[in-house]
C-alpha cells in the first residue's frame, strides 16, 4: 500500500476514477450492447504495437494493467515517460518476447485457451521464481480437502430472492428515482471528499475533490466518461462503458436474474467470521462473477469479478457493509474496493432518495478551448 501512496497524484487519480466504475451494489457483467460498434484495433489508435496487433485499442490499457499487477511494476519499468511508443528500455524488448511465448505455449499446449499468463510465472515479481523456495518452519503435510456438497445447499433462486427481499422487495426498489451519496473516500492516509448523484433509470455521476483537483466518473445513459484534473474528459470505451453502465443502473438489484444467464451455488465461506453462500453468475464470453450472501441477513457482503484482457483477467473485489434502511431499501453505506494495485473504501456520510437531480451533472463538459478531447 505505501507504494501506491506514493505515487504522483495524477496517477493516483486515475486509479480512484477507475475503482469508481464499482458502485453500491451487485455490479457484475452483463452482455454486450446489442449493436456494438465496431471496434478500432490497437495499432490504430497506438504507436509502434507489434504484439498485439488486431487486438481492439480499448484492451490495451486493461491489458498493460494485468502486467503491472503481475510483476508488481508500475509504466515506466518498460515505457518511457510520455514517450510510450519509444523502445529505449530493453525491459519492453523483454515483455514482448514473453508475451510471443504466453500465446505460444497457450496454442500448443492447451488448445488456444488462455492457461499460461504473466502472473503464471511472475507472482507480483520482477524475476519470475524457477526454484522452490525452503521454507524457515517445517512445512506441514499436504491433506487433501473433501469435496464440498451443495446437497444441503438453497438452491440460486432462493440465494438471490432471499437477497432481493433483504434489501426492501423489488417493488421498493424500483420506486426509487434517485440517490444522492455525500462522503469520505479513504487510501492509506489520504481522505478526500467524495459525491455520488445517480437518477433512474441508468446515470451516475460520482465526484471525489482530489488534492490536485476533481476526479469525476460518470454514465449518461448512453456513454460513460472520465474526468481528471488537467485534462479533458474522455469518452469511456470498451469494458469500462460496460462496468459503469451497470454500476449506473438503480434498479439492478431487482433484476440480478436477468442479468446473468445461469447461476450455480459453489459452497459456503466465511467472510468476517460469518457464514456465506458464495454463488456464481455466468454470461457466455465474460469471466464468471461470485457473490457471497451472509447466510443470516441474506445480503451481498462480497463480490469478485474481472475483467478480461488479451493477457490475463483483472481481478477486483468490491466488500459491503454498513448496510441502512433507506425509505424502505437497504443500502449499503461502506465499500472497499481491492484490486492488486491497492484498496480504497467510501464511507458513505450523507444519503438522500428521490431527490431532483439535474441532468447536466452527467453530461461530459466540452474540452477547453484550444484542447481537443482524448
Amino acid at each position: 500500500m505505501s507504494r501506491i501512496i506514493k505515487r504522483t497524484g495524477a496517477v493516483l487519480t486515475v486509479f480512484i476514477s477507475s475503482l469508481l466504475l464499482a458502485g453500491a451494489g451487485a455490479r457484475g457483467q452483463a452482455a454486450p450492447p446489442s449493436a456494438p460498434q465496431a471496434p478500432k484495433m490497437a495499432e490504430e489508435v497506438f504507436k509502434n504495437i507489434q504484439v498485439l496487433k488486431g487486438v481492439p485499442a480499448d484492451q490495451i490499457i486493461p491489458a498493460m494493467q494485468f502486467i503491472t499487477a503481475s510483476l508488481g511494476v508500475e509504466c515506466e519499468f518498460c515505457h518511457v515517460r510520455n514517450a510510450f511508443e519509444k523502445d529505449d528500455k530493453d525491459a519492453k524488448v523483454t515483455a514482448r518476447k514473453m508475451m510471443v511465448m504466453m500465446f505460444a505455449a497457450n496454442k500448443s499446449t492447451f488448445e488456444g485457451e488462455r492457461e499460461v499468463t504473466c502472473y503464471t510465472c511472475h507472482r507480483g515479481s520482477t524475476d519470475p521464481v524457477g526454484t522452490p523456495v525452503i521454507p524457515e518452519s517445517e512445512p506441514k503435510p499436504a491433506m487433501e480437502a473433501p469435496a464440498a456438497s451443495t446437497d444441503n445447499l438453497p438452491k440460486a433462486d432462493e440465494i438471490l430472492d432471499k437477497y432481493t427481499q433483504a434489501l426492501g422487495s423489488p417493488d421498493a426498489i424500483r420506486k426509487v428515482t434517485s440517490r444522492v451519496e455525500k462522503g469520505t473516500l479513504m487510501a492509506g492516509t489520504i481522505k478526500a471528499p467524495v459525491e455520488i448523484y445517480a437518477k433512474a433509470p441508468d446515470k451516475r455521476v460520482a465526484i471525489v475533490q482530489m488534492p490536485t483537483g476533481e476526479s469525476t466518473t460518470a454514465f449518461d445513459g448512453h456513454v460513460g466518461w472520465l474526468g481528471t484534473p488537467g485534462r479533458p474528459a474522455r469518452q469511456m470505451s470498451g469494458e469500462e462503458t460496460d462496468n459503469v453502465r451497470m454500476d449506473a443502473d438503480l434498479f439492478f438489484d431487482a433484476d440480478l436474474k436477468r442479468q446473468f444467464q445461469k447461476f450455480r451455488v459453489r459452497g459456503e465461506e466465511k467472510i468476517d467470521d460469518r457464514s456465506a453462500y458464495v454463488v456464481f453468475a455466468f454470461n457466455e464470453g465474460k469471466p464468471p462473477v461470485k457473490m457471497y450472501f451472509d447466510e443470516q441477513s441474506g445480503l451481498l457482503v462480497r463480490l469478485l469479478r474481472a475483467s478480461a484482457t488479451p493477457l490475463g483477467d483483472n481481478p477486483t473485489r468490491i466488500d459491503f457493509a454498513d448496510y441502512r434502511d433507506a425509505q424502505g431499501v437497504k443500502v449499503p453505506n461502506r465499500w472497499t474496493i481491492a484490486r492488486p494495485g491497492g484498496r480504497f473504501t467510501i464511507q458513505v456520510d450523507e444519503l438522500q432518495q428521490n431527490v431532483p437531480v439535474d441532468d447536466s451533472k452527467f453530461t461530459m463538459p466540452p474540452p477547453p478551448p484550444g484542447q481537443k478531447a482524448p
